[in-house]
């Protein structure tokens, strides 16, 4: 290719459409979408029932980006009929038959269920401790039993802003020994132009699913044998993590953090005494006990499923002084839990994986300064992963009308009010997420919007005032008294895996330069080139850049598209021009080709732009 070539668009620039950006709400935050969706999931069912009489409706909420309704039919469904069952929504729309609401007695509502010989209707009806039982009506075609909203007329809803999208296995209750339902997902939006740019993004999220990418990067890899949610990660998907790890404990050196490790399992009553087997035990993987007596007196071990206990007994292994105060403990811990297995989703929710945890032990005074130190590393990381142009933070708060939480309205209100000056200090947009909390504190989250406008929780900082009152932790104070520490909770990444998988999908797995597993890839026109090319690479790979040859022997035409396909950020012909003058001509992923340039001269620039977290 000549040097003198228009740089070429990174691959992502040539496939993601350039749309203006339009706002897409959940359906929980408007109340017309939660009126139009309820309203269309009623339409879909009553259309299943015309067309499948011998199906039964049991549930049919909204979810965030649709809806969904599970029935019970002697006949499977199929992509086939989701068009017959659209087409009949269709006209059920044009019929704009209204929508009526009907209060009956619990007596009435069972007679009604009774005659239409529909049992699940029955259990749904018995779950309901309010009265009057609300149903509502289409028209006088078909009911259910509802708590709506729902709009005033089916002839609101546009039929070009509904699509049936998915067929699904569900069971009755999600339990796998009562009955197995079929369940169909439907979107509906306001206008023809929110679904058109909904499914825009929905077929980009396919395109950068990270567990489709993550396979053709080869980063890693899942086994049935091993078992769901338990990732297998392959030498440049250990060298991604290593990456990330390797920059997050030079950043925490740099601010005084102390290094631990801690075992991947421990007694059941360390649990007990943090709280987490009293609230979490179902979440747990089983206990581990060495007799049928010791399993009934819950005496065992469980695998962790949570870094903070274990840094606690480190703390309190000797008598703490205030000058010792601040103390960081810091570890990349894994930790187990047991999801359920239709919970589980490629890296994003696993049963395994690795928290970048740090628990830091403060004094009242310190706790401030602290907390705001921790917020700047926060933000430190987000910004370096470029994930800094769309984010806001959470106060997450408990529910005073919960009993989930551990501690007094004392504790929890010095420990809220602890974080709302943090924000405040640093004038940072936030909001308030009132039962968020976790059950021993108060956090602050980090909620970051990546490509396709989705919201992803990274870092989290917590303040807990109970688990030191729990586990009775001291420190001699200035005055020669006994006080209690605070407790500072931490996570930037919030779990590597995790992490990787949204960075897979935002970069689309192009990842930057400064974090691409193979940094540069050199690629010989022929045999002839290949010590110049592994003495090149050699220089590179002594100042700490992640180079390598392509050895196959391929043509340059199957050399390039191969790097391309690996998404290399930086690649280099090497042909004998390349030999006689010292140079290597450079093609980056970034801004295209760039022409000869002297290997000295890649070398520096290679290094800076890794080190400013730039593209070359």
């Amino acid at each position: 290719m000549s040097p003198n070539s228009p740089p070429q668009q990174s691959e992502q620039a040539e496939i993601v459409e350039k749309v203006e950006k339009m706002y897409l709400p959940r359906t929980s935050e408007s109340e017309n979408l939660k009126k139009i969706r309820h309203t269309t999931s009623h339409v879909m069912a009553m259309a299943v029932q015309k067309l499948f009489p011998k199906a039964q409706v049991t549930i049919g909420p909204w979810i965030e980006n649709g809806f969904y309704y599970d029935f019970d039919s002697p006949e499977p469904f199929t992509d086939k009929d989701l068009k017959a069952i659209y087409k009949e929504m269709v006209k059920i729309i044009n019929r704009k038959l209204p929508v009526i609401r009907e209060e009956v007695s619990r007596e009435e509502a069972e007679k009604r269920i009774q005659a239409i010989k529909e049992p699940y209707k029955l259990e749904i009806l018995g779950d309901i401790k309010t009265e009057p039982i609300t149903i509502y009506h289409l028209g006088d075609q078909w009911w259910d039993l509802c708590a709506g909203p729902h709009v005033e007329n089916t002839g609101d809803l546009n039929p070009k802003a509904i699509a049936l999208e998915s067929l699904a296995g569900a069971y009755w209750r999600g339990d796998e020994n009562k009955a197995q339902l079929q369940r169909i997902y439907g979107t509906a939006w306001e206008s023809p132009e929110q679904l058109a740019e909904y499914q825009r993004r929905k077929e980009e999220a396919q395109r950068r699913d990270h567990r489709k990418l993550g396979k053709e990067l080869g980063l890693f890899i899942f086994s049935d044998l091993v078992g769901p949610g338990l990732p297998l990660w392959t030498p440049k998907g250990t060298l991604l993590r290593s990456i990330l790890q390797d920059f997050l404990q030079q950043e925490q050196i740099k601010r005084g953090y102390l290094p631990v490790v801690t075992p991947h399992l421990g007694r059941v009553d360390l649990f007990k005494t943090s709280g987490h087997w009293q609230k979490y035990k179902e979440d747990l993987f089983p206990m581990m006990a060495e007799s049928e007596e010791a399993k009934e007196q819950e005496q065992g071990f469980v695998l962790k499923a949570m870094n903070c206990p274990f840094h606690i007994q480190i703390y309190k292994s000797e008598l703490r002084s205030y000058r010792e105060l601040p103390l960081r403990y810091a570890e990349f811990g894994t930790v187990y839990r047991y999801e359920q297995s239709g919970e589980l989703g490629g890296l994003t929710r696993v049963r395994g994986f690795t928290q970048d945890d740090a628990h830091l032990f403060v004094t009242p005074e310190q706790l401030d300064d602290e907390f705001l130190k921790v917020v700047d590393l926060i933000l430190s990381v987000i910004k370096s992963l470029k994930l800094d142009s769309n984010f806001k933070a959470r106060l997450s708060f408990r529910d005073p009308n919960s009993d989930k939480y551990l501690g007094d309205d004392e504790a929890w209100n010095k420990a809220e009010n602890a974080i709302r000056r943090a924000v405040e200090t640093l004038g940072m947009d936030h909001f308030e997420g009132i039962g968020e909390a976790a059950f021993y504190g108060p956090k602050l989250d980090f909620i970051v919007k990546d490509a396709l406008e989705r919201e992803w929780q990274l870092g989290t900082v917590q303040v807990d005032y109970n688990l030191p009152e729990r586990f009775d932790l001291e420190y001699v104070a200035e005055d020669g008294t006994r006080q209690r520490p605070i407790m500072i909770h931490r996570a930037p990444f919030g779990s590597l895996e995790r992490l990787i998988g949204i960075l897979i999908e935002e970069y689309a797995g192009d990842f930057p330069l400064w974090l691409a597993p193979v940094q540069a890839k050199l690629l010989p026109v022929s045999d002839q080139f290949l010590d110049y090319a592994k003495d090149v690479v050699a220089k590179m790979q002594a100042v700490g850049i992640r180079a390598e040859v392509d050895t196959s022997g391929d043509r340059l035409g199957k050399l390039i598209r191969n790097a391309e396909k690996e998404k290399i950020p930086v690649m280099a012909i090497v042909g004998a021009k390349e030999v006689e003058t010292n140079t290597l001509s450079i093609r980056t992923r970034a801004s295209g080709e760039l022409g000869s340039i002297a290997v000295a001269e890649v070398v520096e620039k290679m290094k800076s732009a890794i080190a400013s977290f730039d593209n070359f």
